[in-house]
């Protein structure tokens, strides 16, 4: 990518020649969504076929105006991403589009040089994978499982960059866009001193990223095999969720037939009391590592412009951490009681 950045060359003006004059070879969005997505994302989020590419104009316009150094990938289908998470609200979108870079540069531990070969070893552990079906409504189901970590191999932030790079191949696709993910994560054998590992500082920024920094519509969250220590876990987390989103989890205990009320055993794998085979991480494992140069030429975009002025931050660097080690303080005695 040139110096330029995109909006410099995209800003209209009086008699200036039209963007695809101006960039001829940017991808023409071409709709992938069936008839019955098409109207659940009318119904849904507002969106409306005959006016898509208006919108995503006027997002891309509001990027030029308000943020040209940002540096962003200016493609419909990038920029739809954004506005399909946010219902077809342009300051909403707008506002989760600069928070995506904006967590993307101020935790270097978890973006810097993010592609799936280089968290190879958290994919062959299990840590993380995508189930091979979607559920009834559409969604892929994300299985997350802390006991697969042993923190003495990485640091905690390698998990984190796997459940991203998870994330930024999901969004992908147009369906996930429309129809959103579901979470389910085991915490069975996760020990105090695991679970330590995820202090207030971590927690705050895994959910920004998750609720007001990433495009993508998490739908359910469900907790299974969660031992006591679970407590004091989601206490560190709870005061950073938006009711919303706290709504949307679910804790199962070791009650499978609870879990099957909300994911169907036909695509659980048998651990999970399914009839969908043993847990296979190896499918999505190499359609990840596959998608190399597809991360390498997306993230490229992604420029990390020098001249970010403070207002345009998510966090506050010195002070939020102080804050949260302040809170981490106060939440250790929580962890030891559950425990």
């Amino acid at each position: 990518m040139s110096g330029e950045s995109d909006c410099t060359r995209t800003s209209p003006s009086a008699g200036s020649p039209s963007d695809s004059e101006l960039l001829p070879d940017r991808p023409k969005y071409v709709c992938t969504l069936s008839p019955d997505l098409v109207t659940k994302a009318r119904e849904e989020l507002q969106e409306k076929p005959e006016w898509r590419l208006r919108d995503v104009q006027a997002l891309r316009d509001m990027v030029c105006k308000d943020y040209p150094s940002l540096g962003t990938c200016l493609d419909d289908a990038f920029l739809l991403r954004f506005l399909r998470a946010r219902k077809f609200d342009y300051d909403r979108a707008l506002q989760l589009l600069v928070n995506y870079h904006t967590c993307r540069r101020t935790w270097p531990e978890v973006f810097s040089n993010l592609k799936p070969s280089a968290i190879k070893p958290v994919l062959e552990s299990g840590f993380v994978t995508v189930l091979p079906h979607r559920d009834p409504q559409g969604r892929h189901v994300v299985c997350i499982r802390p006991d697969r970590w042993t923190p003495s191999n990485y640091p905690i932030t390698e998990n984190i960059r796997a459940i991203y790079l998870t994330l930024e191949k999901l969004i992908q696709s147009e369906e996930t866009q429309v129809n959103g993910i579901v979470i389910l994560a085991d915490y069975k054998g996760v020990s105090l001193s695991k679970a330590s590992h995820f202090g207030p500082f971590v927690a705050k920024k895994v959910i920004g990223i998750l609720q007001d920094g990433f495009p993508i519509r998490i739908k359910a969250v469900n907790i299974i095999n969660e031992p006591r220590i679970f407590k004091g876990i989601f206490a560190i987390i709870k005061p950073f969720l938006k009711e919303k989103i706290a709504n949307r989890f679910f804790l199962h205990g070791c009650d499978l037939n609870s879990l099957h009320q909300n994911i169907p055993p036909v695509i659980l794998p048998e651990e999970y009391g399914g009839t969908a085979g043993k847990l296979d991480i190896s499918a999505w494992n190499e359609l990840l590592l596959a998608s190399e140069d597809d991360f390498l030429h997306d993230f490229s975009e992604l420029v990390l412009p020098c001249d970010s002025s403070p207002h345009d931050l998510l966090v506050s660097g010195d002070a939020d951490e102080k804050q949260c080690d302040d809170s981490l303080r106060g939440m250790k005695p929580q962890l030891y009681y559950c425990y």
